[in-house]
């Protein structure tokens, strides 16, 4: 029996009508631009999820980069985030003209280490993009301690979090802005590109609403500087015929993990660690062994995918050689590329599936 990482198939199959009708509808009416689909959605992301207001926008990178404009980052400033994360953590920094400054993460969690955090702060650091990568919340008391101390704006890139909380509170939520991803392959992923951003502060959520639309309230008139990045009415038809499924497609992921982290029991492997402060919602389930490869090469003889995120530190990647941080300049997030692999974990795997997953580890 196959095991694939990951078959977005499975999930599209069982949703095709109402999808097909969501995006009739949709293109019956030309709302293919923000309007009522759009509106749909991002009452109910926030009412599902916990969030006081939602804006939906164009990609997971667009929030991130309208999170680093109202913030005023800009040439001269530096903002922290970690190097063991998807590339989009530190594009919006870029964007806007400012440093990207990386800090250490944490082995068991993946997450930035508060006290690497802290070492990393300067004069010039105007702000913190925080990542609870992998679906595992960051230790978000520590950080806004730090955040507070240093009069810090706090970004917290939720894209692979969709749903997770922190001490019971919403990711997101906790910091100054929160920005998430709906690509397809993401917990709650659209069929294309698309993102939104949350704020407990209204005037954030006030700004980049503008922000989103060219800068401006009123069309034709622009009273400050925005771009093009609003999310396209297809996309908010399709998230709200999958938004009700979250919370079941969650729970699955998490029984599936339960399992992993209970039955793999193969000598030397790493499982993900669960503080206690926070439930992952496992956007991936990765871990570590010595002989990564060796071990990968094994699981796809047993038919079961694999998948590397992220192989390649951000400090690493050839477009931030101008940082000047080169090997062993954040060790703890070189070990984990080097030797991280993520298993299957999605919804739509079978008890059977997990189960010879499982067998396949422990077999090595």
């Amino acid at each position: 029996m196959k095991v694939p990482f990951l078959d977005l198939s499975l999930q599209h199959q069982a949703l095709r009508e109402p999808a097909l009708a969501a995006l009739t509808a949709t293109y019956d009416a030309t709302r293919f631009c923000l309007g009522k689909d759009v509106e749909g959605f991002e009452q109910a992301f926030a009412s599902t999820l916990g969030y006081p207001r939602a804006l939906g926008m164009n990609s997971g990178t667009a929030p991130l980069h309208v999170a680093c404009m109202m913030a005023g980052f800009g040439p001269g400033d530096e903002v922290i985030t970690a190097p063991f994360t998807f590339i989009s953590s530190a594009w919006g920094i870029n964007y806007v003209g400012a440093t990207p400054v990386f800090a250490d993460v944490e082995e068991g969690t993946f997450n930035l280490d508060p006290e690497k955090l802290a070492a990393a702060i300067t004069p010039r650091t105007k702000g913190i993009i925080i990542v609870h990568l992998f679906g595992q919340p960051a230790r978000m008391d520590e950080i806004m301690a730090l955040a507070r101390q240093h009069n810090l704006f706090v970004i917290e890139d939720c894209a692979q979090a969709v749903g997770a909380r922190y001490r019971g509170t919403p990711v997101g939520t906790i910091g100054d802005v929160g920005t998430f991803s709906f690509y397809p392959t993401k917990n709650l992923g659209g069929c294309g590109e698309g993102g939104a951003l949350v704020s407990r502060r209204e005037e954030l959520h006030t700004q980049a609403r503008h922000i989103r639309v060219h800068g401006s309230d009123r069309r034709y008139y622009h009273d400050i500087v925005g771009g093009n990045f609003r999310m396209d009415g297809f996309q908010g038809a399709l998230l709200n015929v999958k938004l009700p499924h979250l919370a079941g497609w969650t729970a699955r992921r998490q029984a599936i993990a339960a399992r992993y982290l209970a039955e793999i029991t193969l000598a030397e492997v790493r499982l993900p660690e669960q503080p206690s402060y926070g439930k992952s919602v496992f956007h991936q389930f990765t871990v570590r062994h010595p002989k990564r490869d060796a071990l990968r090469g094994h699981l796809a003889k047993h038919e079961v995918g694999t998948d590397l995120i992220y192989p390649v530190p951000l400090h690493l990647q050839k477009c931030y050689a101008y940082l000047g941080r080169g090997p062993g300049s954040f060790p703890i997030s070189e070990k984990i590329a080097s030797t991280c692999v993520s298993l299957p974990i999605f919804p739509e795997l079978t008890d059977a599936q997990v189960e010879q997953v499982i067998s396949a580890v422990n077999a090595f």
